[in-house]
Formats: C-alpha cells, structure tokens, sequence
C-alpha cells in the first residue's frame, strides 16, 4: 500500500470560514473559529434535511461540495473523535431527568449516522465507514482511504469533523475545542496527471514524531492547516501512536 496519495480537490467549514479563499488566508495566519455556523445544506431534501443537526450538517455540506457528481461511486469515509456528542449529551441528561429516549434522536446519534444520511440522500451505491480513533482519527480516516485505494477504488471521499464538547466535560479536555468540518477527494499519487493537485504521505512510527508545542487548533483542524499552508511535514504524537505528514513534489 502506497504511503503518497493525492488531494484531487477539498472543502472546508468552521464558523467564519466557508470559502477556499478563506480558508487559504486562514491556513496562513490560523485562529481558533469560535461561534456556530449552520450551512444551508440546500442540496439535501428539507424532510431529509431537519433530521440532521448543526455538526452533521457541516459534514454533509462540505461532503456535497467535495462530490459534485451524485453519479460518482467513490468509497466514504467519516471520521469524527466525538460525533455528535451534543445530541448525546442531551440524551445523558435526558436518562438523568429519567425522561424517555427518542428513537430518532438515538438512532441519528450513533457514529456512522451522518454517513448514513448522505449516502442515502444521493443513492450512493459504494460502502461507506465510520471511523474514531481519538485525536487521531484523521489519520485513520486516510488509512481506511490508502486501504480502499489499494483495494482498486478510484477515489475515496474522507470527510473529518467534529464539535467544542459541552462545558461538562470541560476538564477532560485535552486539545482546543471547535466546530469543524472538511472533506478531501483521494486519489492515487501514481499516474495522476493533475497538474494542481497536492501529494502527501502519512507514515507511523516511533522514529517520526517529534514533540510539538501546543496548538491552538484541535489536531484535526491542524491536519488541514498543514495541507492548505504548503508546509513540509506535520509531526504527531498521541500516547504511543506516532504519525508523519509529509507533503511531495
């Protein structure tokens, strides 16, 4: 399985930043987005559209900006370390007031949900996953990506996203919190005429991971930070897991 891999195109959403310019000039001098951004989500059917909440709608938005084609059969991948942890926090309490649990709200809670509802919003024929791997799971959600690619797919659509956990659980906290989400369009890095496209690499191991300083971005949103700002290599460590970034000529 090839460690390179190409960003064929990309989208991104986080309160104050919506566009690709935007988001370019951000990667240049980033800040912490603070504060809520609701996407119209136009593209999804309004009955369909009201079951999904502020997080799930920032995944799917940049998803349907990411993957134009509604006929493109590519594999899915969503990450998320939470998930929509305000729903289920809301359902905590909810057994807490020993208050009955809405189905609904139960079932558009579990970690593959948002995938669910975009795949069957635009009658995706392809597999789709569900990834968390803590504040690693962009890199997981590439790894499941690398996977599919060597499996004979196409392309791979990683969609990672994820929300500022509520102030309950403020003290386990242990990276900045934001609503974000973005999307990437794989492809293979061999054989891709692209002339635009961006070429990375994602390794682990203990040799490749220096310490970092601490960031002001929760590490996924750092993650797109390294891709958009044209950097070398992004080191990480999470306990004993150990990654490398590198970006190619």
């Amino acid at each position: 399985m090839s460690r390179q891999f190409r960003i064929r195109d990309w989208s991104a959403i986080a309160p104050g930043l919506d566009t690709q310019p935007a988001w370019l000039a951000w990667a240049r001098q980033p800040w912490l987005p603070i504060g809520e951004a609701t996407p119209a989500l136009s593209e999804m059917a309004p009955m369909q559209r009201r079951r999904v909440e502020r997080l799930g709608r920032m995944a799917l938005q940049v998803a349907y900006w990411c993957q134009r084609a509604a006929d493109a059969d590519w594999p899915l991948v969503f990450a998320s370390r939470h998930g929509d942890l305000a729903r289920t926090y809301a359902m905590l309490q909810e057994l807490a007031r020993a208050q009955p649990l809405s189905p609904t709200h139960f079932g558009l809670s579990t970690h593959n949900a948002i995938a669910a509802q975009y795949s069957i919003a635009r009658a995706l024929p392809a597999n789709y996953l569900a990834v968390s791997a803590g504040a690693c799971s962009a890199e997981a959600a590439v790894v499941e990506a690398q996977g599919l690619l060597a499996d004979g797919a196409s392309e791979v659509l990683v969609v990672n996203y994820d929300s500022a956990i509520p102030e309950d659980y403020a003290p386990f906290a242990d990276e900045p919190g934001c609503d974000f989400a973005w999307a990437w369009r794989i492809g293979k890095a061999e054989g891709d005429a692209a002339p635009d496209a961006t070429t990375l690499s994602l390794a682990a191991g203990s040799e490749f991971a220096s310490p970092a300083s601490p960031s002001i971005l929760p590490h996924g949103l750092e993650v797109l930070r390294f891709m958009l700002s044209g950097g070398a290599r992004l080191g990480y460590a999470d306990g004993d897991r150990q990654w490398l970034w590198q970006r190619h000529a």
